[in-house]
């Protein structure tokens, strides 16, 4: 029984993969809009897409709307999945919580943003999810080998990352 308590505080702490830390100061207002997946570590709710999108814009009661999107080139048809992100303490913390399913939420954690919010990098809560993205469909190769050898100073497996392909 402890075990489980455990298991389900944990659960509530969305906490920042060891050895990343999350954006502070934070602009939420910066960050909205649309963003281009430009590599992801695969998982099944994104299984075989490319063209994919991440467009964040604010809800009425101050939570941000999610609305992920991306072409599913095996069955040949768009997915659109929409959710909302709270953030976990401070608004001028990088520090999120995602909902797409109800009351279960995942971490959202912008560990690295350049200073005018074009590339972003972005982890889960471990280091099973991890996300580069861009304002465009492309980024400069250094921004790319810059973002990839952090990721792998903290522990990420970049090698499992997957370049998202981006048709005009």
């Amino acid at each position: 029984m402890m075990s489980l308590i455990t298991l389900l505080a944990g659960c509530r702490s969305y906490p920042v993969p060891e050895g990343a830390v999350a954006v502070k100061p934070f602009d939420k207002d910066k960050y909205l809009g649309t963003w281009y997946e430009i590599a992801r570590f695969d998982f099944r709710f994104e299984k075989d897409l490319n063209n994919t999108t991440a467009h964040y814009s604010l809800n009425e009661d101050g939570t941000i709307k999610v609305v992920n999107r991306g072409f599913n080139y095996v069955k040949g048809q768009w997915k659109e999945s929409v959710g909302k992100a709270k953030f976990v303490d401070a608004t001028d913390e990088a520090r999120l919580k995602v909902s797409f399913f109800g009351p279960f939420y995942g971490g959202y954690n912008v560990i690295a943003l350049d200073e005018a919010y074009t590339y972003a990098l972005v982890a889960g809560s471990s280091l099973d999810y991890l996300w580069i993205l861009a304002r465009t469909k492309t980024i400069p190769q250094e921004v790319r080998d810059r973002y990839v050898q952090f990721a792998q100073s903290i522990g990420f497996d970049t090698g499992k990352l997957i370049w998202v392909e981006h048709t005009p």
